[in-house]
């Protein structure tokens, strides 16, 4: 059969990067040490190269010591020059694509440049890696024998001054190589549609028929794409739609509230799902072992890592390691450099290692999305343990939530609010909250200190929403599909206001 060649031919091909991914595994701190000498040296003529002394910067400590940690907003003016027009601000190399931040629900956007080197050397190339590991670990696996059906963000491109701007989904699609355009689903016009819901309605039509073998895309936006298609086509899982679907490649947010609808929608014991860690910034991480919850750190995309102890965390004052001095289940943000010119950059993410031979990460959160109103330090990894607890112990499951303050008012105590939209209703509400409320407790020491006694946080109290509210109030920002995502944990009660106002 073609397919079957071809699907060998690919595999084989794909399963030689093994060997240079193996490099890294031995010598992770020399293949970190080079690359950044080598981004100093390619970047020592820009002009921030100049201002900041790259030819005078010989080892990490000289970086370390005259460069800066940087946020957006200090780095902003070089990047609105450069979508003008202007070159060799602080990357070499021309830079004519910037990817809108859809990271968060701001109102403001971010446009991250991204140079022919993030491209090929980052995306592309981690692209190649998510299917050699894949492949590595499942010898009889048969992905090319069909296409992968790929779910990318709001897919159009805007031009401004001869650049161009938009979700990175909508870049990486406008660039694709021939061999993975080849081997997706759906054709790049359909794929490079601007309405979503239109956009979605083309891809069912075009996929329903063909042999898709695996997935691509963030999990929520699938899980809507997914129940459309049965609802199309009147059949009772996926695996009737798609009988050699073997793999789901996730990322974006946390799998673990839409595991159980994943395995009802795609019964199949063998199936495996594979998360990555990527953004506009980059592709950072990559899940390299079957039935894993551990993301694998790929240090020689042109990036080159930074952490900050969240315990010692002051935004651009703080004070950042290398990767060789990180510790095990500590939290850390993320500081990265990379090929695209982004330098000593805070990219808000925080993660902790499970492991440092070889260095393999969890995601635990934002820098910003977290709750620190009474003292209780609340991280996105804490709610979400909590909320598995209590799905298991109610045989409920979460498709959306969001989480808030409430403030003390008066003698009044403080409390978190939670709007949850439940795919399964637990029988008890109170009990779901009861069980949420002890598990928050055992996760986070400090909510402990908080609750006890009721003295400074009272119980939390639970809004149940209706079916769609979190899509209704997505569309009414115009942020439907891709790589948008609800805000999980916030300081402020501006999300949780604007809900509670769609609610009935």
């Amino acid at each position: 059969m073609p397919f079957q060649f071809i699907n060998s031919i690919i595999s084989w091909f794909l399963k030689k990067r093994k060997h240079q991914i193996e490099l890294f595994l031995k010598y992770p701190t020399d293949v970190q040490e080079e690359l950044l000498l080598k981004l100093i040296s390619l970047a020592k003529n820009t002009e921030f190269g100049k201002e900041q002394k790259f030819s005078k910067i010989k080892k990490y400590k000289d970086f370390r010591k005259k460069v800066s940690i940087q946020k957006y907003e200090t780095i902003e003016p070089l990047i609105e020059r450069c979508r003008k027009g202007e070159q060799n601000l602080f990357w070499p190399s021309k830079i004519k694509w910037f990817a809108k931040s859809s990271g968060t629900t701001n109102a403001k956007s971010k446009f991250i440049p991204v140079s022919d080197e993030a491209l090929e050397d980052c995306h592309f190339k981690a692209g190649k890696d998510m299917l050699c590991l894949y492949i590595n670990n499942n010898e009889d696996a048969k992905l090319f024998t069909g296409k992968g059906l790929r779910l990318g963000g709001s897919s159009a491109i805007y031009e401004d001054n001869d650049t161009y701007f938009g979700d990175l989904s909508a870049i990486i699609i406008e660039n694709m190589p021939f061999w993975a355009e080849y081997s997706s689903a759906p054709k790049q016009e359909v794929a490079l549609m601007e309405e979503w819901e239109t956009k979605m309605e083309a891809i069912i039509d075009e996929t329903i028929h063909e042999n898709i073998t695996s997935l691509v895309g963030v999990p929520s936006w699938m899980l809507v794409l997914l129940n459309r298609v049965l609802d199309k086509t009147g059949k009772d899982n996926i695996l009737e739609v798609w009988p050699n679907l073997e793999v789901y490649f996730h990322g974006g947010v946390n799998f673990n509230p839409y595991r159980e609808q994943y395995q009802k929608l795609i019964p199949k014991k063998d199936f495996k799902y594979y998360e990555t860690y990527n953004a506009s910034e980059g592709f950072f991480a990559i899940q390299d072992r079957n039935n894993s919850d551990e993301l694998l750190l790929m240090l020689d995309y042109g990036i080159f890592y930074e952490f900050i102890p969240m315990s010692e965390y002051e935004g651009e004052n703080s004070k950042a390691i290398p990767l060789s001095k990180v510790k095990k289940n500590t939290n850390y943000a993320v500081v990265i450099t990379t090929n695209g010119g982004l330098w000593r950059y805070l990219i808000g993410d925080t993660v902790k290692f499970t492991s440092t031979k070889p260095y393999r990460v969890k995601i635990t959160g934002r820098t910003k999305h977290h709750i620190n109103v009474f003292g209780e330090e609340l991280i996105i990894e804490n709610a979400e343990e909590a909320l598995k607890s209590a799905c298991e112990k109610t045989n409920a499951s979460v498709k959306d939530y969001t989480v808030a303050p409430i403030f003390m008012n008066g003698k009044e105590n403080g409390a978190h609010e939670w709007i949850i939209e439940f795919e399964n209703k637990p029988e008890s509400l109170s009990f779901f909250t009861e069980i949420l409320d002890n598990a928050l407790k055992n996760c986070n020491s400090d909510y402990e200190a908080k609750r006890y006694n009721n003295m400074t946080l009272s119980m939390p109290k639970i809004n149940e929403a209706r079916e769609g509210l979190f899509y209704d109030w997505l569309k009414q920002k115009g942020k439907l599909g891709g790589q948008h995502k609800i805000p999980r944990l916030s300081n402020k009660r501006t999300f949780i206001e604007e809900l509670n106002k769609l609610k009935n």
